[in-house]
């Protein structure tokens, strides 16, 4: 079992932090973690910047443990972690564009978010202007035989979000994928400095918008640690009926997608009833389909009657009633099966190193679940099981989803069947003190990461919320590699990492 304050060695404890601890390293300290994080001992759960300090979290997967880790950067340099640890690179190209800090040492020094196209750089540093001209962005050098470059994006022909991707392939067969990203950039952590904590709840719930049931509990559960308040009991299964209802719409759409791009329209067309039903459902019982902004700190800004009660028992029953065809269907498809087993194989020991998670790191063995390893409540006196997978391909990806959503359906049984009655909110007000707070929660793509301050008069000093997506992307480069060309939507949907999530 790893001790983490054994990895920080003299670390000072950061008094008013709260929910993880929070320790300022020197940079011994700093290169010992990164070290750690190397050898597999610790998993990155997110690097941010601000002004003249560097933040890392990291779990200890084997205890169940988190912390926070600070560096002092009166120079403005810190010793890089994606030096000796990969997962960190795009984390600190983005550190860099956003406040100016250099990774000593960084074997990727090229703007991330940054495409020369704020008219300053640094926007959260020391704020500069920037070159008129902007500056060209180089792509990694491929040489060899028979080679030939495929560029994608980033405006893509359906509806999904934009992103530019470079294959280079030997005929039909990938031998490198090089992703651009940056393109949706909204300057999240800018606007929520200063604002008022509803404020930033509500952008938060905005970050990535299949997503917003999770970001909203995981920037909830962070200012509620940090105010040292707690959500009422009725307000906490409401919270976890959102984000079970929100885990199964997306499920059963991406159950559907994939097939589709594996030309299966058929099973597009029944999941897309069953998750309009979900939507639906959480329309008439909580107001919004997507239940944005139903979360707030303090507790939650609706309640379940019984009629949505109901209209919730009933979709449950309807979902499982309907699903065991939908598998059938999907188990018993020559042509379905032709595509999906095999793709898109996600090594086990890169799933574990970049410390994916959601049914990307599941389907190659990692069963990390927030819900469990962290055990927040009401999880933690629910039944449930983690399903976990070692394939590595786009067939395991999809099943996880399959029992990710039976399990689902099993927990909103329990949700429905436990709920207490009482109050909906507890009353947030300003500290009188800066507070600070990390929490961890489990949204239907993986791990969300909320780390806020709160400043003595309630405003928000800073926020970083770090999607999943951050070391899942990466990973989508390393599973196309020896896959045909036309195999990579297939392995792009059964990934369905977030472009909004990651850019900010």
């Amino acid at each position: 079992m790893t001790d983490i304050r054994e990895v920080i060695g003299t670390g000072k404890r950061v008094e008013r932090h709260h929910g993880w601890p929070r320790f300022e390293v020197d940079r011994d300290g700093w290169i010992r973690a990164a070290e750690t994080l190397a050898e597999g001992r610790l998993t990155l759960a997110g690097l941010w910047g601000e002004k003249a300090a560097i933040h890392m979290a990291v779990l200890a997967e084997d205890g169940g443990s988190a912390a926070v880790l600070t560096l002092a950067c009166p120079n403005l340099t810190f010793p890089s972690v994606g030096r000796l640890h990969p997962p960190a690179i795009r984390l600190e190209r983005t550190v860099h564009d956003l406040f100016g800090l250099v990774p000593e040492g960084a074997p990727d020094t090229r703007p991330w978010l940054d495409h020369g196209r704020w008219g300053v750089r640094f926007p959260l540093g020391a704020c500069e202007p920037a070159p008129a001209d902007g500056a060209p962005y180089t792509f990694l050098p491929v040489e060899g035989d028979g080679l030939h470059q495929i560029p994608v994006g980033p405006v893509h022909a359906g509806i999904i979000e934009p992103g530019h991707f470079r294959f280079t392939a030997n005929g039909e067969t990938v031998v490198r994928l090089e992703a651009r990203l940056g393109y949706v950039h909204k300057g999240i952590e800018g606007l929520m400095q200063g604002a008022t904590l509803s404020r930033a709840a509500e952008l938060a719930g905005r970050v990535s918008g299949d997503s917003t049931v999770a970001y909203a509990l995981a920037f909830a559960r962070a200012a509620e640690a940090a105010l040292g308040i707690e959500a009422p009991s009725r307000a906490v299964m409401l919270r976890a009926l959102m984000a079970e209802l929100e885990r199964v719409a997306n499920h059963l759409g991406d159950f559907g997608a994939i097939c589709n791009d594996a030309a299966f329209a058929l099973m597009l067309a029944h999941c897309a009833v069953l998750r309009e039903q979900v939507l639906r459902t959480a329309e008439a019982s909580l107001g919004h389909r997507m239940m944005r902004d139903r979360i707030v700190p303090g507790g939650v800004a609706v309640d379940l009657e019984p009629a949505g009660a109901a209209a919730v028992a009933s979709l449950v029953k309807e979902i499982r009633a309907k699903l065991p065809a939908l598998i059938d269907l999907y188990d018993n498809t020559a042509s379905l099966q032709d595509r999906t087993v095999g793709t898109g194989y996600l090594k086990p020991e890169l799933a574990r190193q970049f410390g994916a998670g959601g049914y990307v790191g599941r389907a190659s063995g990692r069963a990390f679940d927030a819900r469990r390893a962290l055990a927040y409540a009401p999880y933690d006196r629910l039944t449930f099981e983690v399903p976990a997978l070692p394939e590595g391909d786009v067939n395991a990806r999809v099943w996880v989803r399959i029992r990710e959503i039976e399990q689902s359906l099993s927990l909103l049984d329990q949700i429905l069947d436990t709920m207490p009655r009482g109050p909906l909110r507890v009353e947030t007000a300003p500290p009188g003190m800066p507070v600070e707070a990390a929490a961890m929660v489990e949204g239907f793509r993986g791990d969300v990461l909320v780390w806020l301050r709160i400043g003595a008069d309630g405003l928000v000093e800073r926020c970083h919320p770090r999607d999943p997506s951050w070391f899942q992307w990466p990973l989508l480069e390393a599973v196309i590699e020896g896959n045909i060309v036309a195999d990579f939507p297939l392995c792009n949907k059964s990934f369905n990492c977030s472009y909004s999530g990651h850019d900010l």
